[in-house]
């Protein structure tokens, strides 16, 4: 076997290659396993982020990864209550998320808001009220029963309490409802616009005499309604006005829309329902001097002869979290009394 000679010039070469190649492990190797190693996972409340925007190579932001969630509380702070809840609660808001405003006059602009969530204090009305401050600017919205009835405000505030730690953990369902513009046109000129999530109604005022409302159903005559009033509602509507003027109960997450004339003076008219992908004009050709168009339970304004009252779908949608263990039906037993048994046995419920 014949020896290895090495020269001083080998030698250096080797010595630099063995340090660089020591180098390469320390600043490369190693760090790069024990980052992934201490990297966090990722909520399962978060996972359709990523789905969505379909990249694999970036984490997306959320509010477990980089940040702590943002949420807002709203309310009717008319009402003692509401403020005495609003000061009880906040505080336990705030040790699992950032509170970053507080409103209770329904006054804040919100359209700049990026908020993970919204806790509405309140009644339902206080929630219809939520729902059109935030305009185009949806936030998702639990809300707190505060008032009297509670079918969409459906958690108590020692319910929320309880909920509180896994809303701010992301996990919980959302569901996004259908919502509707109401415009109202005169001499061919737009003169109010809102936005809505329970219905619009046109109805008759002093001396309250028999409206003849025609309907329009993209553009096409549809019929003329003689009655009291007309309503064109959503399905979270469809338990309000509408349920009393002898409409029917949607599931809140259809898109159609629920057409219920007010007292109609012909026995065979019924309430229709509609998809909301269509467009539906009211006109009323000699309206009463008290004649109005009502949005929500809210004056939009009087109708003068021959207005167009148009409402289609809004492009908006009311984002509404889903409180565990609520089912849909149950909430229509206990909160409207609605039974295809009167004597259905309590613990069935």
């Amino acid at each position: 076997m014949g020896k290895l000679s090495m020269g001083l010039g080998d030698w250096r070469r080797l010595t630099r290659a063995a340090a660089d190649l020591a180098r390469w492990e320390t600043h490369s190797i190693r760090p790069l396993a024990s980052s992934l190693a201490a990297s966090p996972p990722i909520p399962s409340g978060y996972h359709h982020d990523m789905a969505e925007t379909n990249q694999t190579d970036k984490l997306p932001e959320s509010p477990t990864t980089t940040r702590r969630p943002r949420a807002i509380v709203l309310g009717a702070g008319d009402r003692e209550h509401v403020r005495s809840q609003a000061a009880r609660l906040t505080p336990q808001i705030q040790q699992h998320a950032d509170v970053l405003l507080v409103d209770l006059e329904f006054t804040e602009e919100l359209g700049g808001v990026e908020a993970d969530f919204a806790v509405v204090l309140g009644g339902d009305g206080s929630i219809l009220r939520a729902g059109r401050q935030m305009g185009t600017n949806q936030i998702p919205v639990i809300g707190v029963n505060l008032g009297k009835l509670g079918f969409l405000a459906a958690l108590s505030p020692d319910e929320f309490v309880a909920v509180l730690p896994d809303l701010c953990a992301g996990r919980f369902e959302m569901v996004e409802h259908l919502m509707l513009t109401c415009v109202l046109e005169r001499n061919g000129r737009e003169v109010a616009s809102v936005l809505g999530l329970n219905e619009v109604a046109v109805l008759a005022g002093p001396p309250f005499s028999m409206l003849n409302v025609d309907l329009y159903v993209d553009g096409k005559l549809a019929t003329t309604y003689s009655c009291d009033g007309l309503i064109i509602s959503t399905p979270i509507g469809s338990t309000a006005h509408s349920l009393s003027a002898g409409g029917p109960i949607l599931r809140k997450n259809l898109q159609a829309f629920v057409i219920s004339p007010v007292s109609p003076h012909t026995l065979t008219v019924r309430p229709v329902v509609d998809t909301a992908e269509r467009i539906y004009e009211m006109v009323v050709p000699q309206p009463n001097v008290g004649t109005s168009v009502v949005v929500d339970g809210r004056v939009l304004d009087q109708v003068q002869p021959n207005d167009r009252v148009r409402v289609e779908r809004a492009a908006a949608r009311f984002k509404m979290i889903e409180v565990p263990n609520h089912d849909y039906y149950r909430t229509l037993r206990d909160k409207l009394g609605w039974a295809g048994n009167l004597r259905m046995e309590t613990d069935r419920r």
